[in-house]
């Protein structure tokens, strides 16, 4: 129940934006019919992704709908979804600045768990200051608010973005100074101070954590800093040649996507007894642009890589964690990463084969 003194507010804009436009309707629900094995369980939870199509929301959403049954969990987003994600299970759209829009939507569908990953990441952010405050600020009070009103276990991820040229670089733990010179690295402070007021004034089930550069073959590079270590391996397959926006010892905390989706499924899953913070590092590794370049070239000898760092995405990397401390992640709930660097890179070079010969297929 909302406590009195709380008033749930809804931006005029977002109220313009509904009348215009209308809000959402169960006929927007996917409209798959699901196999015997997907039928809801009572109780298990029901998910909403927001920003599903982004680069971890398809690949979380096909994790939680294997443990908890398709139709439990839920992807939205505001981008028309292909044949594909919209076959494999409930989807339907969302803008997260639209509170009425949202509110329906988890009213309607019954949600329990919210995971929020709406953002414009740190270059595109930069690029777009105004988009970067109504997406990252507005969408976030807006599932604060919702989640508080109906109860709702809310995770929101974090980043490397959210410390600054002042906070401790190599490792970086998880409370020390955050001061941020980027739009994203400011709403992401912002995001783990609401959270956590939320949940110490109210009892909000608020879990955060600070990913670092995520790697997936499953999406291109979607406008953040640490893309060049995913890029590089479409490049390298491709052309042979990749031009780097960052200098060749820029040490960054990366991860693999499996082991991203496996620590937010964890964490989802951890009882709240065991957690001591509210917003944990994760870390798996940490490497730089040529030992991923050298990684490679144990399997593209002839790879080509020339560095021209970017002044924009340059500063911001060098603002960042170049490691992660998450011995609090470890020992409170139990996070161990499983892929190091050569696993990564054999990994990723051939689930891209593997796509660009199911795409293009030889043809006798």
């Amino acid at each position: 129940m909302l406590p009195p003194t709380v008033r749930l507010c809804v931006p005029a804009a977002a109220v313009q934006r509904s009348l215009r436009c209308g809000c959402w309707s169960q006929r927007q629900a996917s409209t798959r019919h699901p196999d015997p094995g997907d039928t809801p369980t009572p109780g298990n939870p029901r998910v909403l992704i927001t920003g599903g199509l982004g680069q971890l929301g398809i690949g979380l959403a096909r994790l939680l709908r294997k443990q908890y049954g398709t139709d439990n969990v839920i992807l939205s987003d505001i981008k028309k979804p292909s044949d594909e994600v919209y076959k494999s299970g409930p989807f339907v759209y969302a803008d997260v600045t639209d509170y009425n829009n949202l509110r329906e939507l988890v009213t309607n569908q019954r949600v329990t768990w919210l995971v929020h990953y709406s953002a414009l990441l740190s270059a595109a952010g930069e690029a777009n200051v105004a988009l970067a405050r109504r997406v990252n600020i507005t969408g976030l009070h807006n599932v604060l608010d919702l989640a508080l009103e109906h109860s709702l276990r809310l995770f929101v991820p974090s980043t490397i973005g959210a410390f600054g040229p002042t906070s401790p670089r190599h490792p970086t733990p998880d409370l020390c100074v955050q001061r941020p010179r980027t739009i994203y690295g400011v709403s992401k402070v912002h995001c783990e101070l609401m959270g956590e007021y939320f949940h110490h004034k109210y009892g909000l089930d608020f879990r955060c954590l600070r990913y670092p550069g995520i790697i997936s073959a499953d999406s291109e590079p979607g406008g953040g800093t640490t893309d060049y270590a995913v890029k590089i391996f479409h490049d390298a397959l491709r052309s042979g040649r990749f031009e780097c926006y960052l200098r060749a010892d820029t040490r960054l905390p990366m991860m693999h996507i499996s082991d991203c989706h496996r620590a937010t499924l964890e964490f989802l899953q951890a009882p709240e007894r065991q957690l001591s913070l509210r917003t944990y590092n994760i870390a798996a590794l940490n490497f730089t642009p040529g030992e991923l370049a050298a990684e490679l070239r144990h399997h593209l000898p002839r790879l080509e890589v020339i560095y021209t760092p970017d002044r924009v995405r340059q500063g911001i990397a060098d603002g960042w964690p170049m490691s992660f401390d998450d011995s609090n992640a470890r020992r409170d709930w139990g996070w161990r990463p499983e892929f190091g660097l050569p696993e990564l890179v054999s990994d990723m070079l051939s689930t891209i084969k593997a796509q660009t010969q199911k795409d293009h297929p030889r043809t006798s």
